[in-house]
This record gives C-alpha cells, sequence and structure tokens, in this order.
C-alpha cells in the first residue's frame, strides 16, 4: 500500500485499478452526488476516464486524489485529494473530499482535509491550498472551515441544468502559506 499521509483514523494511499469497483459504489450514491453532479457517474466514465486520470496524475508529481482507508478496518471510505492546476503547477492546489455516506458525521473529512493542508504546506511548497462548493452544501463549508480555510468569495455560474440550490451560488474558499505559517506559532 502506497501511503502518502496518515491521521489518527485514516490512511490516504494512491489509488490502484483493483479501486474500481469502490469509486463506482462512491459514485452511484445519491446522497454523494446531490451538491456533485446530482447523478451517477457511469461505470465505463470511471474505468476509462476517471481512473486512468488519477494514475496518470501520479507520474505529473506529487499532488493528487488519494483513497482513504479507516485503519481499523482498512474499509474503503471516499477519497480525499490536492489537485494542482491542469499544467501540474503545485503552487496553487485545489482542496477536494468525497466520502461515502457510511462515513458521514465521524470527522473523516476534516481530519483527511487538515492532513492535507499540512502536507501541500509543509512537504510540498504549496503557496495556496483552495476549494469551492455550491453555497447551500453547509456541510462541506463547515469542513473547510475547520481545516483553516476561510471564504473569499461567493460567486454565479450559469448551468444549462442547474442542481437544485445553485441559484444561491457557489462558494471560494482559501488558505495562503504566510496564515497557515503563522497558525503554527513558533514551535514549528
Amino acid at each position: 500500500m502506497d501511503v502518502v499521509a496518515a491521521t489518527e483514523r485514516l490512511l490516504l494511499r494512491r489509488f490502484t485499478p483493483a479501486d474500481i469497483d469502490d469509486l463506482v459504489t462512491l459514485d452511484a450514491d445519491p446522497a454523494v452526488m446531490r451538491f456533485l453532479t446530482g447523478a451517477p457517474t457511469p461505470r465505463a466514465e470511471i474505468e476509462h476516464v476517471v481512473l486512468p486520470r488519477i494514475l496518470r496524475d501520479y507520474r505529473r508529481g506529487p499532488a493528487g486524489r488519494w483513497a482513504a482507508v479507516e485503519r481499523s478496518t482498512g474499509d474503503f471510505v471516499g477519497w480525499l485529494a490536492l489537485q494542482p492546476s491542469g499544467d501540474g503547477d503545485v503552487r496553487e492546489v485545489e482542496l477536494g473530499y468525497r466520502l461515502r455516506t457510511s462515513a458521514w458525521g465521524k470527522g473523516y473529512a476534516t481530519e483527511g482535509a487538515r492532513a492535507l493542508v499540512h502536507k501541500a504546506f509543509a512537504e510540498l511548497g504549496v503557496d495556496r491550498v483552495w476549494a469551492q462548493t455550491m453555497a447551500v452544501n453547509t456541510a462541506s463549508r463547515r469542513v473547510l472551515e475547520k481545516a483553516g480555510l476561510a471564504h473569499v468569495r461567493t460567486f454565479h455560474v450559469h448551468f444549462d441544468d442547474p442542481l437544485p440550490g445553485t441559484e444561491h451560488g457557489e462558494v471560494e474558499y482559501e488558505l495562503w502559506r504566510a496564515d497557515w505559517e503563522r497558525r503554527q506559532g513558533p514551535e514549528r
């Protein structure tokens, strides 16, 4: 298992081709996809587009998307990510996460997000971690705040087939290296 980060309860490891069923199950849950696409991701798309892109990104650099598994059971609970820009530059990375509903409310998203924020600044040399979600996705917004990111803007995007809540806009959060370093205090 190629572990890239560990927390008290989670291991974040690289995905492998054996993870297809877990990714399909995750993206088939309507509650998981509620604020994303509103529909399940087809298995063929995960097999031929999503997972190959995740695996290809590992060759481009140290950032990417990783499977989150419970340390105590080894069960797949979802994924967390530090996504670089399209050219692979890691000066700014997007924090992301998607967890099974059975893992919701347990603090896993916050625990994993905090670990990745630390990794971004302490190991990867990132200048800015940012994230965005629908304004009505209050649970995700709380995770971002608990991970240290601050709301910077609300904006509206036109969608041909908008999800319920789209009319309230999208929100962007961020944390800059200097702010993260100040929070670490002198004992760093």
